[in-house]
């Protein structure tokens, strides 16, 4: 009995210990976002993004930017595979608004161990965000030499969620193209997620099942 007694406690205390070394290796998406680096300038741009440095494994994080005009024309796209920052030099008005979005995934990398270290039940989704904000020439104070600078600091919206797509930017809808994970453009696929991307800055995800 005693024996019996030994070994339940000692299974016990390496199931304790077994979740109490659970590894976060995930945050939501909400609690990621862009941060404009000093090295943007007149003529480039800069810009860090912290899902990089907070999602696992990193070498499996994706990000497709894309940064657009006021009237929906493309003026930069890029898609990175494990970094954390967007560099590239431009000929954009200092009188310009641009939109910029950024669809971050991880397919290997889910939110369980956040969710049970936050005492929730888990769904086993993989990292899906998208991220949508503003950016503008700002001078005065506190920066009089100007600064390129995000207008509404979105946080990031899970694309698991169905309700998660918001709409920033008032203009007529119109879908510019679609794309699968990977930011590939895809037409006319069945039975796996595609990303609907319209002019406005808003992405629906659909799957056409057959």
């Amino acid at each position: 009995m005693k024996r019996i007694l030994l070994i339940f406690v000692i299974a016990l205390g390496l199931s304790q210990t077994t979740k109490a070394q659970a590894v976060i290796t995930a945050v939501p998406c909400d609690m990621l976002g862009m941060v404009m680096n000093v090295g943007s300038q007149e003529t480039s741009i800069n810009i860090y993004h912290s899902g990089q440095s907070m999602t696992f494994p990193q070498s499996e994080n994706i990000f497709m930017w894309e940064f657009t005009d006021q009237q929906g024309n493309i003026l930069h796209q890029d898609t990175l595979v494990d970094e954390s920052t967007i560099i590239f030099g431009h000929n954009w008005s200092l009188t310009d608004t641009i939109n910029v979005t950024v669809h971050f995934v991880n397919d290997s990398a889910n939110l369980d161990n956040w969710y049970i270290n936050q005492g929730l039940p888990t769904n086993g989704n993989s990292i899906n965000c998208l991220f949508e904000d503003q950016i503008y020439w700002e001078t005065g104070a506190p920066t009089p030499w100007g600064s390129w600078t995000f207008i509404h600091n979105n946080p990031g919206v899970d694309l698991n969620t169905p309700t998660g797509i918001f709409n920033i930017f008032p203009n007529n809808k119109q879908l510019i193209k679609i794309v699968d994970l990977l930011g590939r453009e895809s037409k006319g696929l069945k039975n796996q997620p595609l990303f609907y991307i319209y002019d406005d800055g808003t992405v629906e995800k659909r799957i056409i099942i057959e």
